[in-house]
């Protein structure tokens, strides 16, 4: 089937699409022998694509899981020089990888990265429904009627945000550790949520995924997957 250029290199591997676009924009790219600048340009599955005058090819798939400190920001640069999720993997010697997902820079936990773009696309695309847990510290104490209002849902900015379960995992004395899943990420959705039903959110650290779960792995380190692990999201 033929694909854009830019969609064909990500495919590959290679990179995120907006960096492909910036590769073929600035006439790095050839394809079956001719230079292209239009990002947008169709290639076939057997078209012959250069970078700066080496042949590429698919690059080995790479899963791997990391266990996000708080205060990075979940992407490759920051505009504004805030330390990022690769600060985790600078010694790594890895190829081109990319976040399954977002933690906001407050958030910790379970986060998957991968230059498999449709093993992650079955991860994150809403339809997929792919549960995500959270333990979530907020500053006062929860009873059922407020784990009933997280399920129930609220709107906020013209968006039903909604627990797909809820349910206390320890009271404190004057705040509590809730374990919240989600079916369904928008952006900020449980601390949005939360804020709406009047609490604020101390600490949010994700620890599962689907049936993966962060186990016993350090904060800021990082761990392939096995084979077994991630054939459990195809």
């Amino acid at each position: 089937m033929a694909v854009g250029i830019a969609r064909r290199l990500s495919k590959l591997g290679l990179c995120s699409r907006s960096e492909a676009a910036r590769w073929v924009e600035s006439g790095r790219v050839r394809v079956d022998g001719r230079r292209v600048s239009d990002p947008q340009a169709a290639t076939e599955e057997d078209s012959r694509i250069e970078v700066d005058g080496a042949a590429i090819a698919r690059s080995s798939p790479i899963y791997l899981m990391l266990n996000k400190p708080r205060g990075l920001v979940t992407t490759a640069s920051d505009e504004r020089g805030r330390a990022t999720v690769y600060a985790c993997l600078a010694d790594a010697d890895l190829p081109w990888i990319a976040p399954v997902g977002r933690l906001d820079q407050a958030s910790e936990g379970l986060l998957l990265m991968s230059n498999d773009p449709q093993w992650a696309a079955r991860i994150s695309e809403p339809k997929h429904a792919i549960l995500k847990r959270y333990h979530v510290q907020v500053d006062r104490l929860v009873d059922q009627v407020l784990l009933d209002a997280l399920r129930a849902g609220v709107t906020d900015q013209g968006e039903h945000l909604r627990a797909a379960q809820a349910r206390v995992l320890r009271l404190g004395q004057r705040n509590a550790w809730l374990e919240i899943a989600l079916d369904e990420g928008r952006n900020r959705h449980i601390r949005r949520l939360v804020e709406a039903l009047g609490m604020r959110c101390l600490r949010l650290l994700r620890v599962a995924i689907g049936t993966l779960d962060l186990g016993e792995l350090a904060k800021g380190k990082w761990r392939h997957l096995t084979s077994a692990e991630v054939a459990g999201f195809n």
